[in-house]
C-alpha cells in the first residue's frame, strides 16, 4: 500500500483524466503504457485505455464501485466494447440527461451519495447496478459530491468547507470515516487531483507534504 505523485498528459488534476475504484482504473487511449502499468500496481487494480464520447475526461464521466460502473449515454461502442473486456464488474449506460456523472456521484462498496436532483428512477437504478443505498446529498452545499471529494472502502477526503451534517451523512452511508483537505497544493476539488482505491493512491504532482499525510492517514496507506 502505497502513495505515488504523477501527472497524466502533463496534467497535475489526474483525477479529471483518470477514473479509479475499488475493481478498475481507467486512464486516457494515449497514456504509455509505462504509466499505465505504474498506476495499477499503486492501485492495485487492472487499468483499462480507453476515451469516453472521444474525451480524455474519464474521471469526470465515470463512476462506481467494485460492483458496477455507470457511463454516460455519449458513449460510443467501441468504447463501451473496451471498458466491458478490462471491467469486473457489471457495466451500465446511465440513460440520464447529465455526462459528468464522476462529479455528480460519490461511492465506494458500502454506499454512494449523489446529486439531489437525480431522478427516484435514477437512484433506484444505481442501488441495483452498486447494490448498495444510495442517498441524494451535497458537499459545501454543493450537488457536484464526485468532484468534490474521493472515497474509499477506508476512507472519504472532502472539500475543507464540507458541513458537519454533510459529513455525518457521508460516513453513515459510506461507513467510512470523513476528512476535509486539499489536494495538489490547496486545489479543494478533491477529485481533480487525487485517485484511490482500498491498496493505493495517486496523487498529483503538486500535493504538498500536508496534504500527504491527511491521505495517507485516511485512506490508511
Amino acid at each position: 500500500m502505497t502513495i505515488i505523485l504523477a501527472d497524466i498528459l502533463g496534467s497535475p488534476n489526474i483525477g479529471v483524466y483518470c477514473f479509479a475504484c475499488e475493481g478498475l482504473a481507467a486512464v486516457p487511449a494515449c497514456t504509455p503504457p509505462s504509466k499505465k502499468r505504474k498506476f495499477g500496481d499503486c492501485l492495485g487494480v487492472d487499468v483499462c485505455d480507453v476515451n469516453v464520447a472521444g474525451s480524455y475526461l474519464l474521471g469526470i464521466m465515470l463512476a462506481g464501485n467494485r460492483n458496477g460502473l455507470a457511463l454516460p449515454h455519449i458513449i460510443r461502442d467501441h468504447e463501451l466494447e473496451a471498458i466491458k473486456r478490462s471491467a469486473p464488474m457489471n457495466v451500465e449506460i446511465l440513460e440520464d440527461k447529465r455526462t459528468a456523472l464522476g462529479n455528480l456521484i460519490l461511492a465506494n462498496d458500502h454506499g454512494a451519495i449523489v446529486d439531489p436532483s437525480f431522478s427516484t428512477s435514477t437512484v433506484r437504478k444505481l442501488e441495483e447496478l452498486y447494490q448498495v443505498e444510495v442517498v441524494r446529498g451535497s458537499i459545501s452545499g454543493l450537488p457536484y459530491v464526485g468532484s468534490l471529494a474521493v472515497a474509499t472502502n477506508k476512507g472519504v477526503i472532502a472539500n475543507p468547507s464540507i458541513s458537519s451534517s454533510e459529513t455525518e451523512t457521508i460516513k453513515d452511508v459510506l461507513k467510512v470515516n470523513v476528512e476535509p483537505c486539499t489536494v495538489n497544493g490547496g486545489v479543494p476539488f478533491i477529485r481533480s487531483g487525487l485517485l484511490a482505491t482500498s491498496h493505493g493512491a495517486v496523487t498529483g504532482p503538486l500535493t504538498v507534504g500536508k496534504e500527504l499525510m491527511v491521505i495517507s492517514h485516511v485512506m490508511d496507506l
